[in-house]
């Protein structure tokens, strides 16, 4: 039997690599701690022996709530490896939100850091059974004895790390959301996210030489699984921001690292382009009828693309890009720029990693074909080849917890997984999502208008940073957040344009016939909106769009 085929969970990558790559750095912090693997190992074991003196035992579930940090994945390990189930919360859930996913999820530990330990109200502290401050592994909630022995040199007996997890057993529960009572939590079991390292290898190799700089949250399941899990399960080396990807962290953070792997979601590379690439070629009418030249704006995408990569260190090969569509003018840019950007697509549910395309072999404005080991296809197609996306593989989670009549509903009858994500393939299998099946728009005359469409035309657009299309009183909407710097900044080399006001009034006009001349008619949109604050986006910076309807 071959290696591969033997690691079937968690446990065994854990014990494997910790051996096989010893010497070599697996987690560190800019300007904080940097971790062997032999350092990581005994920093795994140490969070499982509190684990096992807080009274945590096989099965529990812990909540594991913290930015990124090198513990934070010692600590999702030494709840997975020893059987337990990992709960990882994203750091800007509330309170509220903390509170209902305790209770829902049972789970009776906590492991948070010292900057969202003020989010445990008393009640929550009250109700369950220990705190541990993951900074420093100091437990602050249990009872004394135990405090006691963790103070000790021997915290735990070993006893919880003795055990192993089967493939079958689920070891993370991830909450996409948690306003609710009834919150919907996606099991994770050690054969899917196992599963989804060895298809990540498949599309894409990495080694021990790959350093990765981390920027997403960990508690999402593409960070966690793909930046993470993958990197870890291969001897490479990854680096976390001790922040947010701010440009005054970012910038300097990759001369430091030098990556040559990285996670992105669209929002932070759009921006890259809309306000440092974009305005060096359109800073006056000279420059836009250059670049408005085919050829020209390529050459000068090419020159930027250099200048791009060294910004990123010079030593980039993979700039993952996934979680919402990718703005085609930016794609555009990167396709002529020959940076090494890839996409994927997924969802909590699968792992997340259901298609992908790497650097040099993305098809435009697709996501490529579906990735090794997943079955894939579109569900009651139209005419034009548009239908549900549903899925079959390994890594398709357990279910969601707790909640048995939810779980079914999410599959069709002969056991495909219904993504209600909407899109179509080509002849070579590539597949190219259109928008979400709850997202979609019934026209006057019963045709179906995708939004998501829509705002990728309006998008395009220098002055605008997002848009939401929606639907009011009959009425096609596009709700537009514009790029009001720059905006005053052109405003002054207009001609006949007197204040912001008009400018706008102009704008807007202009806008109106552009995306019009582009849609089909049915898609035309009757109004335009101001949105005079961006608009509230989940983890992956995706529009919560229920908020606006």
């Amino acid at each position: 039997m071959s290696e591969e085929k033997e690691i079937c969970t968690l446990r065994d990558i854990f014990d494997g690599n910790i051996q096989k790559y010893p010497d070599r750095t697996s987690f560190s912090q800019i300007k904080g701690e940097s971790l062997t693997y032999r350092e990581f190992g005994e920093r795994v074991r140490k969070i499982a022996s509190v684990l096992e003196t807080c009274g945590v035992e096989k099965g529990d579930k812990v909540i594991l709530f913290s930015g990124s940090m090198p513990n934070w994945p010692a600590a999702y390990l030494a709840i997975c490896i020893t059987g337990c189930v990992v709960v990882p919360l994203l750091p800007d859930f509330t309170a509220f939100e903390l509170a209902n996913i305790i209770e829902h999820s049972g789970a009776k530990d906590v492991l948070v850091s010292k900057k969202l330990y003020y989010k445990l109200s008393p009640s929550v502290f009250d109700s369950i059974r220990s705190v541990t401050v993951l900074d420093d592994l100091s437990i602050v909630k249990g009872n004394s004895d135990e405090m006691n022995v963790a103070r000790s040199d021997g915290y735990g007996t070993g006893v919880l790390m003795a055990g192993s997890p089967d493939q079958d057993d689920v070891a993370s529960i991830i909450y996409t959301s948690g306003t609710s009572g009834s919150s919907k939590g996606v099991m994770l079991t050690h054969r899917n996210l196992v599963s989804q390292v060895k298809m990540a290898y498949e599309l894409f190799p990495v080694d021990e030489n790959d350093v990765f700089l981390s920027i997403l949250p960990l508690s999402h399941a593409y960070e966690c699984s793909i930046g993470m899990l993958y990197p870890f399960s291969r001897g490479s080396s990854v680096v976390y921001l001790s922040g947010a990807p701010t440009p005054s962290l970012l910038m300097p953070a990759l001369q430091a690292v030098k990556p040559s792997i990285m996670l992105s979601v669209p929002l932070i590379v759009e921006k890259i382009y809309k306000n440092k690439v974009r305005p060096v070629f359109t800073k006056n009418f000279y420059m836009q009828f250059l670049y408005s030249i085919p050829l020209v704006r390529r050459m000068f995408h090419k020159v930027a693309g250099k200048k791009l990569l060294a910004m990123f260190g010079g030593n980039l090969r993979f700039f993952g890009i996934g979680g919402s569509k990718l703005d085609s003018m930016v794609e555009r840019f990167l396709v002529d720029a020959g940076f090494p950007y890839a996409i994927g697509y997924g969802l909590t549910e699968t792992a997340p990693l259901l298609a992908g395309a790497i650097p040099g072999k993305v098809p435009f404005r697709s996501t490529g074909p579906a990735i090794s080991g997943v079955d894939l296809k579109i569900l009651n197609p139209t005419a034009d080849g548009i239908g549900e996306i549903v899925v079959k593989g390994p890594n398709v989670m357990k279910g969601y917890y707790r909640d048995k009549v939810k779980t079914e509903s999410v599959y069709t009858e002969d056991g495909w997984f219904r993504t209600r994500d909407l899109g179509r393939l080509d002849k070579k299998g590539n597949l190219y999502i259109m928008g979400r099946v709850d997202n979609m728009i019934l026209g006057a005359s019963g045709e179906n208008i995708y939004p998501e469409e829509i705002e990728a035309v309006i998008n395009e657009n220098d002055y605008v940073v997002e848009s939401l299309v929606v639907k009011k009183k009959e009425k096609l909407i596009a709700m537009i957040y514009f790029n009001y710097d720059q905006i005053e900044s052109m405003h002054h080399l207009s001609d006949g344009v007197k204040s912001m006001a008009e400018k706008l009034r102009t704008l807007k006009d202009e806008l109106l016939e552009y995306v019009n001349s582009r849609v089909n008619k049915a898609s035309r949109i009757l109004e335009i909106q101001e949105q005079d604050v961006p608009f509230e986006k989940t983890a992956t910076q995706k529009i919560k769009r229920y908020l606006y309807k």
